[in-house]
């Protein structure tokens, strides 16, 4: 693919979103237009999230990582789908990454008390956090900030998102009320000297399932574990635009964000709401050519509810659309789904998509 400057990538502004001020809103809504619509990214001002507090937050989970395998075992929830808690290495497979596990180790919260009636029906989509004992300080109270700070941002990016297409400004944010959201911190692990500058990469390219991911920027650790700049210029995010006639694989884009700035992604849950108008990210994140060296990054990804039925909606609901998203699906459904997809969830997950008493017929046939 050729690459193209991330400068070509739009800002929002959220100071803009939220002004009296017509031609200040239009000029946020056209800038999350073109970036959703062409790289399915949009670069965010005036977001909310703490710098200071973020790095804090990363030096406490640096701290938690940094614990021996068993001890983070017991917090590596296999029964819950690593929704909560931590996952291992080698865990989370991409979907096009041929098999490939993510170097990577994970821990996942949700910044939000669940809805009582959700977590009855997708108790694995809404299990209560798990938190390990004696974790390094503001390691709980760091996660659930940086979560709560970046959904908040979310929710008025995605009423920018819903001007932007002459939608209702709030019909983006109701459709995620009490939907299964979780933060998760990620941490990238170091590649030998014999996996550096092959074809191994931190997380293989994807797009994320979900209605928008929100990251507010990592930090690269040395060798001895401190946080550093990078070592070169061969690693981070890079995403991959719509194809045109021009570029029919599309072009590789640098996903740098400029200096204050959070990123914000396309999930696939939205792409199928506006029926492929704004396009969801396949991104890849990229390891240095150097051995030794790790990364820490966090996201929080935005769901709709695990009721909302997922189709184009009607606006959008052309015979293209049609042919490309139906037949309508149940997002808590979805999600089992992918999570299968992707190796957090069992294949017997997908059980629960289907009757499960036929071993009930089949034992009053036989007379048992």
């Amino acid at each position: 693919m050729a690459e193209t400057s991330s400068l070509n990538i739009p800002t929002v502004d959220l100071a803009d979103l939220a002004s009296d001020d017509s031609a200040r809103v239009e000029r946020a809504a056209a800038a999350i237009r073109e970036a959703f619509g062409v790289f399915g990214l949009v670069y965010v001002k005036n977001h909310g999230v703490d710098t200071q507090a973020l790095n804090r937050f990363y030096d406490a989970f640096g701290a938690f990582i940094a614990k021996p395998a068993e001890e983070k075992k017991p917090y590596g929830r296999a029964d819950i789908w690593y929704q909560r808690g931590w996952t291992p290495p080698n865990t989370e497979v991409a979907v096009a990454g041929n098999g490939q596990p993510d170097f990577k180790e994970c821990y996942f919260a949700a910044p939000y008390p669940n809805d009582p009636q959700s977590a009855l029906e997708f108790p694995e989509l809404y299990p209560e956090n798990v938190w390990p004992q004696n974790a390094p300080a503001y390691f709980e109270d760091g996660l659930m900030t940086l979560g709560r700070s970046l959904h908040e941002a979310g929710l008025k990016l995605l009423r920018g998102s819903a001007i932007a297409l002459g939608l209702p400004g709030n019909l983006f944010s109701e459709l995620c009320e009490r939907g299964a959201h979780v933060t998760r911190a990620l941490q990238y692990l170091p590649l030998t000297d014999a996996q550096v500058n092959t074809s191994i990469v931190w997380g293989e390219e994807h797009t994320d399932f979900n209605l928008l991911t929100l990251l507010p920027g990592g930090r690269f650790l040395d060798p001895n574990g401190g946080a550093a700049p990078g070592p070169d210029n061969k690693s981070g995010l890079y995403l991959r635009t719509r194809a045109t006639p021009e570029a029919p694989n599309g072009l590789q884009v640098r996903g740098t964000a400029p200096a204050g700035c959070i990123v914000a992604q396309v999930g696939q849950q939205l792409e199928i709401l506006t029926g492929g108008t704004f396009l969801a990210t396949p991104h890849v994140i990229t390891a240095p050519g150097v051995s030794g060296w790790q990364r820490q990054s966090a996201a929080h990804f935005m769901h709709v509810h695990t009721n909302t039925v997922l189709f184009p909606l009607e606006k959008f609901r052309g015979p293209e659309a049609i042919r490309n998203y139906a037949p309508p699906v149940l997002a808590g459904t979805y999600d089992i789904k992918t999570l299968v997809d992707i190796g957090l969830a069992p294949a017997s997950a997908l059980d629960k998509l289907g009757y499960r008493h036929y071993d009930r017929l089949n034992r009053q046939r036989a007379g048992a």
